[in-house]
């Protein structure tokens, strides 16, 4: 294979992974992240096992079970207690689980996997590609290069997205979040992924995140979601008459919440919809949330980053000529993530709306629906990270699905799920 000096754009989950994995072929890799200290961001996610499998590969899934927790069920409700959804992993295959991961955990994990990560270039705001993609230029004036090949990873707010790809659709969704970690306490549903709706106005979340180095602590990752324009009127209207409404809609949560004392304790997170009809051009390519942010309702960004990286680093094994190996990368990525992206559209207004007649249409038809075999076997696909156009289905190593399995059954924890 040709070895290429690259320039990696964004230090996320995708930049981090290409880091790794390039520098493992034996690539010259050289990172540059906008801010000073280069940290995770947000508060906890759920591995899917599309992802799994690529850090499987990378022969990091040990870190990740180590400290992650195991989630085998989806379950969400209201308030009067309907059952809105109910997916457990056990119906596409009794080996399969997710894992909540802390994002801090994810970071340190792929860090400590990188002997580059001392060296990245923080504080380097990247604003301009020239020469064809070869060349970067901050926003201090600054030149860099020329590379072989820049990724460009620097998430759903890419300020070069438009640089390199032809923009279809690029727009900020109306509704955001606000999170945080919780202790997980006594919190008796350790193994599931809990959501309470009301209608598609008012959702919350509990996903069981697991431990991070330096932290033992089991923690929960809390998330209220509210539209984007209404956070400066949520932290006018106090922490109080917010915690009030919360508990009136979940009460057995009222625990949990004590570990918030103040708006600081919640950050706010809001989202974009991109969709960009060629992901390189020249020398440079989009990988992540710079190629194709979506809304977060299936819960897919931090496995696709992981997935572009991994097809990314076996494109370039596989191809000498640069285009070519480029081509094949898009080719690789572009039906699973096109089938995503559809079915976040579609779905996201079903739980993050002021579209009540969509909700009621939600609550009493989506728990059927996942009852009949089809309907369950293709929810469940879509769920666990492996559709693949709107019949495929990406296979998963064997292999891996044993690993998966006998670090789930080493995690057990001896209480059932609920």
């Amino acid at each position: 294979m040709t070895h290429r000096r690259i320039a990696i754009v964004g230090y996320g989950s995708a930049g981090q992974c290409a880091a790794v994995l390039l520098s493992r072929d034996g690539h010259a890799v050289e990172v540059f992240e906008r801010v000073p200290v280069p940290g995770p961001v947000g508060a906890g996610f759920l591995l899917q096992p599309s992802g799994l499998q690529v850090l499987w590969r990378m022969g990091l899934l040990p870190q990740v079970l180590r400290h992650g927790a195991v989630v085998e069920r989806l379950f969400g409700d209201t308030p009067c207690g309907r059952a809105v959804m109910d997916m457990r992993y056990a119906g596409l295959d009794p080996r399969l689980a997710g894992i909540g991961l802390q994002r801090g955990a994810l970071f340190s994990i792929l860090s400590d996997a990188w002997d580059g990560h001392r060296e990245v270039r923080a504080g380097t705001r990247i604003v301009e590609l020239a020469d064809d993609g070869r060349m970067l230029l901050d926003e201090a004036g600054g030149r860099h290069g020329p590379y072989d090949l820049v990724v460009v990873a620097d998430g759903a707010g890419s300020l070069l997205r438009a640089k390199v790809g032809r923009i279809r659709l690029d727009q900020p969704y109306p509704w955001g979040a606000l999170w945080c970690l919780l202790p997980a306490a006594d919190w008796p549903h350790l193994r599931e992924l809990r959501q309470r709706y009301v209608a598609a106005r008012k959702m919350i979340g509990l996903l069981p995140v697991g431990t991070r180095p330096g932290d033992d602590t089991p923690r929960l990752s809390f998330f209220w979601s509210l539209p984007v324009a209404t956070f400066d009127a949520w932290r006018e209207g106090g922490l109080d008459a917010w915690k009030a409404e919360v508990l009136s809609l979940w009460p057995e949560i009222a625990p949990l919440l004590d570990g918030i004392a103040a708006p600081e304790h919640l950050a706010r997170a809001g989202y974009r919809d991109a969709v960009v009809a060629h992901w390189h051009r020249g020398h440079a390519v989009l990988i992540g949330d710079a190629a194709h942010a979506m809304s977060p309702q299936l819960g897919q960004g931090v496995n696709m980053a992981l997935m572009d990286a991994a097809a990314l680093a076996d494109a370039l094994r596989m191809h000498r000529p640069l285009p070519d190996a480029l081509d094949a990368f898009q080719r690789a990525r572009r039906r699973h993530v096109a089938i995503y992206q559809l079915w976040s559209r579609w779905l996201t207004p079903m739980f993050q709306s002021d579209l009540d007649t969509v909700a009621r249409l939600r609550d009493i038809a989506l728990r059927p629906a996942g009852r009949l075999p089809f309907g369950r076997t293709h929810m469940l696909q879509v769920l666990s990270g492996t559709q693949h156009g709107l019949f495929g289905r990406i296979a998963l190593d064997e292999a891996f699905v044993g690993a998966l399995a006998d670090g789930v059954c080493g995690r057990s924890d001896g209480r059932e799920a609920r």
